[in-house]
């Protein structure tokens, strides 16, 4: 494979900005070359000034413009600090230098990364110093010995001695970054990442030093108190902040942010609320945890820091696992080497009777014994929740991060003013800074919505979504391509015989709202409905032979099979996994307590779905994509739409496979219909590991379809952070390209944009003239349609924001697409337009979507395959628990495959 050097954020000389058709190769001599002599490949960069299509709206970005004096020096100094402390230390031991001596520090407030990064606005005495500072932490090791805890009396706590060498790296200005950010500069200088990193620092420096910071956000209780949202978690509420180069200068996101953390509570009561199986504690005084139990529990404690109620003590301690044998029979040796015994120890020392004697103790060090009753450990305050949120804590959780405009717009003007916000300190004085305390004020504008084609009994009827919402219904029309279900089962697992009575009115109505949207369902199923007990679906080998006598019983010919559950299980993993790749079925799942009403939307939108996994469409655009796009598109001149996502296990999870899907249109012009490939790949990995493969085969497989391979890929890529933009490009381009150069002569154009949702742009309606209507609109979300690409976009980049979408609850999160490649040379316009069209022809629903269709699909079919892993996850997760350090992940194990005759379907749907 070429070895592509990618120039990071910049851009290239005006000839090369033409990305030359199947072919990754610039004028010799370039500056491009590197040391290597390797090729470049050149982020796109704008094509033009912006859209102009659409009526202009008025908005307000959660942007605040940061002025920088571009003289001004920032002095940029390392820091080491020996013995290696945590950040939450470091943070006091640079506090506390500051504070100490400031005729050497020339009076200077410097910011600190909490790492080995300190800035600072004048230069110090000297270029290298050296510092000693001593902090009040016990110097014991809690005792490898547990004799050395009673020889720390309370209240002496010992002091700790750090040493500090500062030494200065180097002297930045900001003229290089006036000159990155400014319209007239040079087009091929790169961001000056010291600069702005230095900046970054800086603006955090306040809030860290006031609130808990979890990654680029920040919580305090100062805006609004935790709320419970039970299982031993809290929900707290803070901000986001991030520094960005715009097309208005330097420019700080500020965003509204809830997140989860532990409860600070006792041990055994955080226990009791976290797992189901010790809500009743009395008993576990008499009875020992099961190995699986120990395993749950270990898995609740893992990473969690804690500190001792049995005396005074500043130390915190790290949950590295529990002790295997029981707290009763747990020993060790003093420091004169004599054998002691847990509790007896704890009643002669502190005269305290340990309650949970059959519990295990916490082992609070990675590699010698060291133990913790339970009862005697309270969970420390501030920490983010670990591991994954069950349902009802992730509803929670959105429900406290879920505000109308008006209301975050407050929230996020309130931090920029408020005690704890980037702007409470002395920093902006220090550096020269002036941030601004006013949302940005842009115009945007709102896309014209398509004109749609539905069926209407085998005619073809035109609408065009003329409601707010962009909504459209099926009330008196058909989907475009409705299907026909002769033969088709329906099993149910659990629920109640007055439940179970209502089958029969279910399959009755279903089949009537499906003949009502042009759709063919047969009243009567192959065999009559299976009832079965929920237990069914704890039974993996039981449940595949129900499933496969069902098939035999329609002579392995069963299109649909319908489930119906009587409440949410784990079970449905299984039931997918069985059904699409040993049984060969595409299956409906839905609940009982949804089968009570019957409302015409529920039995519509289970039509819709059934549909189009069993090979139909809902809708299709009136004006086809050539009609509209002519200078790009051409009837005879196929075009292939692909999405491509990369899903990762849970925050706690280090054994679990990543999950890439890669979905594909399979039909032109229409292009509505997509096939998926999923792969299974290594843990964590970002980069789509079988790319060149996946994309050969829906290659194939549209040359099947459509007879012709495509003139023109267009690929959006979902589920790429900003620091892995260039690698995902470099690689995953060279990844198309090798998939096509395996058919002879066959150089399509190609077009990679990343899709983000995952940003903290907000847009807010914007009203000078407030009259009572337009305050009302003030709390309104944007409406759908609305695109915006000056002002708060990338200085030279081809990125724009798109609300496809109408936001009914909270605020309306934009799309952010950004356009790392482009053979096609779409103007704004255009690629604009064609994203919002073919955010209609989404098949599950009649209102557009948030995101682009292909990169919804390429997540539900990577999420179908993160279904496909989870009961080996759930036998073999965890079996390194009691290993302390995080091993190499282990080798992928591929995916079942999919049964033939599902592949072409669009069963993950």
């Amino acid at each position: 494979m070429m070895n592509h050097l990618v120039s990071y954020t910049d851009s290239a000389p005006k000839e090369l900005q033409q990305q030359t058709k199947g072919s990754f190769k610039g004028d010799d001599g370039k500056k491009l070359i590197s040391a290597r002599k390797a090729q470049a490949v050149i982020v796109a960069r704008r094509p033009d000034s912006g859209g102009k299509e659409g009526s202009v709206i008025s908005l307000l970005a959660n942007h605040f413009l940061v002025e920088f004096d571009p003289s001004q020096k920032i002095y940029h100094y390392n820091v080491e600090i020996t013995p290696h402390p945590s950040k939450d230390i470091a943070r006091e031991i640079k506090q506390k230098l500051v504070n100490n001596n400031s005729a050497v520090l020339s009076g200077a407030t410097p910011a600190y990364d909490g790492r080995k990064n300190l800035y600072s606005p004048v230069e110090f005495q000297n270029d290298k110093l050296e510092f000693y500072i001593s902090l009040p932490i016990p110097t014991s090791k809690l005792a490898s010995s547990y004799g050395e805890m009673s020889d720390l009396k309370e209240k002496n706590e010992q002091h700790k001695l750090f040493r500090i060498n500062i030494k200065l790296v180097s002297k930045i200005n900001g003229k290089e970054l006036t000159n990155y950010l400014s319209k007239d500069g040079d087009d091929w200088i790169p961001l000056p990442q010291d600069y702005l990193h230095a900046l970054d620092v800086v603006l955090r420096e306040s809030p860290t030093e006031k609130c808990i910071p979890v990654g680029r956000s920040f919580y305090s209780s100062s805006m609004g108190r935790s709320k419970d949202i039970g299982g031993g978690a809290v929900g707290l509420r803070g901000f986001f902040q991030s520094l960005r180069p715009t097309q208005q200068g330097l420019a700080l996101n500020v965003d509204f942010s809830v997140t989860a953390f532990h409860e600070s509570i006792g041990v055994i009561a955080y226990l009791q609320k976290r797992l189901e199986f010790l809500r009743d504690l009395s008993q576990r005084k008499t009875a020992q945890l099961t190995s699986e139990e120990r395993k749950e529990v270990e898995k609740a404690l893992k990473n969690i820091r804690v500190f001792v109620c049995h005396r005074e003590t500043v130390q915190r301690y790290r949950v590295y696992g529990l002790t295997e044998e029981a707290t009763e029979n747990l020993w060790f040796a003093d420091r004169d080497g004599k054998n002691l015994r847990l509790v007896n120890y704890f009643k002669d020392h502190y005269n305290y009777d340990i309650q949970f004697r059959k519990l295990p103790c916490l082992q609070i060090s990675r590699s010698k014994p060291c133990y913790l009753p339970m009862e005697l450990c309270v969970i420390c305050e501030g920490q983010k929740f670990l591991g994954k949120l069950t349902d009802d804590q992730t509803a929670r959780i959105l429900k406290m991060g879920c505000q109308r405009p008006g209301e975050r717009k407050t929230i996020i003007e309130g931090v920029m003013r408020g005690n704890v916000g980037p702007t409470s300190g002395d920093q902006e004085k220090e550096f020269k800074l002036q941030v601004s305390r006013e949302m940005t004020k842009l115009t945007g504008r709102i896309l014209h919505p398509p004109k749609l084609k539905l069926g209407d009994g085998g005619h073809v009827r035109n609408l065009t979504p003329s409601r707010h919402d962009r909504q459209w219904n099926l009330l008196d029309g058909n989907v475009f391509e409705g299907t026909t279900i002769e033969r088709w089962a329906l099993i149910s697992f659990g629920g109640t015989p007055e439940q179970k009575s209502n089958v029969p009115r279910f399959i009755n109505q279903l089949s009537q709202r499906c003949e009502q949207l042009g759709i063919f369902l047969n009243k009567k199923t192959v065999i009559s409905p299976q009832f079965e007990s929920s237990q069914i679906l704890n039974n993996v080998t039981l449940l595949e032979s129900k499933l496969k006598r069902i098939q035999r019983s329609s002579s392995n010919n069963l299109q649909l099979l319908i489930c119906i559950m009587e409440r949410k299980h784990k079970g449905y993993a299984d039931l997918k996994r069985i059904a699409e790749t040993s049984v060969g079925v595409v299956s409906q799942c839905c609940l009982y307590p949804n089968l009570n009403k019957l409302s015409s939307q529920f039995l519509a939108n289970l039509a819709l779905k059934i549909n189009a996994k069993v090979g139909g469409c809902t809708v299709a655009l009136y004006n086809s994509l050539p009609s509209q796009l002519p200078r790009l598109f051409h009837i005879d001149e196929p075009v292939i739409f692909m999405g491509a996502d990369v899903t990762h296990p849970h925050p706690l999870d280090d054994f679990s496979p990543s999950v890439a899907a890669v979905v594909g249109s399979m039909n032109w012009p229409t292009a509505n219909k997509y096939i998926s490939r999923i792969r299974s790949q290594t843990h964590r990995q970002e980069i789509i590991q079988d790319l060149g493969a996946m994309v050969g085969e829906l290659l194939d497989d549209f040359y099947q379809e459509v007879e012709k391979l495509p003139n023109r890929i267009i690929f959006f890529r979902d589920g790429v952070s900003e620091t892995q933009f260039y690698k995902v490009l470099e690689e995953e381009l060279q990844s198309i390209r090798c998939a096509c150069s395996r058919f002879p002569g066959y150089k399509p154009s190609i077009t990679f944009a990343v899709v983000q949702k995952r940003h903290h742009t907000r847009l807010f309606p914007f009203e000078t003239d407030q009259s009572p209507t337009q305050n009302h609109f003030l709390f309104e979300n944007i409406p759908p349609g609305t695109v915006v690409d000056s002002v708060i976009t990338h200085p030279k980049e081809f990125d724009f924001y798109l609300c496809s979408h109408w936001g009914v609850k909270g605020t309306s999160r934009p799309t952010h697409y950004h356009v790392l490649w482009d053979e096609n040379q779409f103007t704004s316009d255009e690629l604009q337009k064609l994203v919002y069209n073919l955010c209609y022809t989404f098949v599950r629903c009649t209102k557009p979507i948030s995101l682009v269709p292909p990169a919804y699909y390429a997540h539900l079919a990577a999420y179908r395959g993160r279904l496909y892993l989870e009961r080996s996850e759930s036998l073999g997760l965890f079996r390194s628990t009691s290993t302390l350090s995080r091993a190499a992940p282990p080798k992928t194990a591929p995916l079942p495959k999919l049964s033939e005759n599902i592949k072409k379907l669009m069963f993950y749907c």
